[in-house]
């Protein structure tokens, strides 16, 4: 068969492809498949000859085989992972052989093929690859940002940015209010599906009942209100990106339908008969443990193996202090936008009392914070009353009394906080202006914390 090299070609803008393959059959089906895409390709039948020809060419792809005569396709992975970034690379892998993929996706292959090869797949895998954006633009290519310049959000941003140029699954760890969500948002866009839909699914919201039609859709008919075929969120997300958010609180009969369409990469509506291919890159989070979920039985382990290929964990706001000042800063350019109001100035005291505070709820509570300290504060400036964080430590007593100690916390601070206002009340002849005055608060907070705990 006659092969169009890339050296022979005279297009400037042509794309070239480099498959790597012992088995001649292999090698022509695909190549074949290749040239009619408008592709240039070229061969190698070795590790030691793909990693010369990688070194001294020009690729756009490479395929590459698992087994090879001289080694294993992941010693090539991993060459080019080190040495050639931008240089996406997919393996063939033997049928059912989920942990070699597995290998391959945490060595930097973009996404894998089984064998026997599917050419729709093999069209799909590689117009994805080519359109994958340079890495310096995939930086600047995007509406969203993760704020803070620290060590822990600097790892999580450089991590991202290799995530985004593979189609591995991708397990998001961390605590409510990290930011879990935008990290997935930003894999997205900075990735080859950037253009299609980013579809998040909060997986612990949907009832059990319809979760399967919810996930893969109906056919009309189905069952009872079902006047009209519907699409479920895997054929809305079809080519792009599906986030399931805390994946943990899936039942387990729908984990095992869940794996199976991973796994198959199709779909049957509820009440059709035929499976539907779909084409979507799943990304998934959950604030639980989700290897403890796995130890408990409450999450299926070969689920948790394909959807934690790689994990990327998101850091607490507690974990990069030092960013809190340029959280608080960005935070209140949105709210007093939103607000329509001018951006209220926050007092040193204020600032320091929020570096120190530990933030269970992260980001998420930090913006509660700011957003009823901006409804407090007066002549906009935030003071530390204005903030009313909960203290850090517990005051000694709670310690030593072994009834109140089993309180809740919140129901012990409130009865502090409203006999200090009323013993505040009381020396001021129930002037609430003074009694402000007296706490070290303003008497706007002052009315608010009198309403709250019921003092009017």
């Amino acid at each position: 068969m006659s092969v169009k090299r890339k050296e022979q070609t005279a297009g400037a803008n042509s794309r070239s492809v480099l498959i790597v393959d012992d088995e001649e059959d292999i090698l022509e089906l695909i190549e074949l498949t290749l040239l009619r895409m408008g592709l240039d390709v070229d061969r190698a039948t070795t590790v030691k000859m793909a990693i010369e020809k990688v070194q001294s060419g020009n690729y756009d792809l490479c395929l590459t085989d698992m087994r090879l005569p001289d080694g294993e396709g992941l010693q090539l992975v991993q060459f080019i992972s080190d040495n050639l970034s931008d240089l996406p690379v997919a393996v063939i892998t033997a049928h059912g052989n989920t942990e070699n993929a597995v290998a391959a996706l945490k060595a930097g292959a973009f996404d894998y093929l089984a064998k026997p090869v599917s050419l729709e797949q093999l069209r799909t895998l590689v117009k994805s690859a080519l359109s994958l954006p340079q890495a310096t633009a995939a930086k600047a290519a995007t509406g969203h940002a993760l704020l803070g310049e620290s060590g822990a959000i600097q790892q999580v941003r450089e991590l991202i940015e290799k995530l985004a140029r593979s189609e591995a699954p991708v397990h998001i760890s961390g605590e409510s209010g990290s930011g879990k969500e935008l990290a997935a948002r930003l894999i997205h866009e900075k990735s080859a599906r950037r253009s299609q839909p980013f579809m998040p699914v909060n997986c612990g919201a949907i009832p059990e009942n319809l979760m399967e039609s919810e996930f893969f859709g109906y056919r009309k008919g189905a069952f009872t209100g079902a006047d009209a075929d519907r699409d479920g969120f895997f054929q809305a997300a079809n080519t792009g990106t599906l986030f399931l958010d805390e994946v943990a609180d899936l039942p387990l009969a729908m984990q095992v339908k869940l794996l199976r369409a991973i796994q198959e990469k199709k779909v049957r509506k509820v009440g059709s008969t035929q499976e539907e291919p779909v084409d979507v890159r799943i990304i998934s989070a959950t604030h639980q443990k989700l290897g403890e979920c796995v130890e408990a039985g409450k999450f299926r382990h070969d689920l948790y193996y394909r959807l934690n290929v790689i994990e990327l964990r998101m850091p607490a706001l507690r974990e990069m202090r030092e960013d809190i000042p340029q959280f608080v800063s960005a935070l209140l350019d949105k709210l007093a936008r939103n607000a329509g109001t001018k951006k209220p100035d926050v007092v040193s005291e204020a600032l320091a009392e929020l570096e120190r505070y530990d933030f269970p709820g992260n980001v998420r509570e930090l913006e509660n914070v700011l957003e009823r300290a901006m409804a407090l504060c007066s002549d906009a400036r935030i003071t530390a009353g204005d903030l009313q964080l909960t203290p850090h430590d517990l005051p000694e007593q709670v310690v030593a009394t072994g009834g109140d100690s089993k309180a809740p916390l919140q129901d012990y601070l409130d009865r502090v906080e409203k006999e200090a206002i009323l013993e505040a009340l009381e020396k001021t002849r129930y002037n609430r202006t003074a009694a402000a005055k007296l706490l070290g608060i303003t008497f706007r907070s002052m009315r608010y914390r009198m309403e709250r705990l019921g003092l009017n």
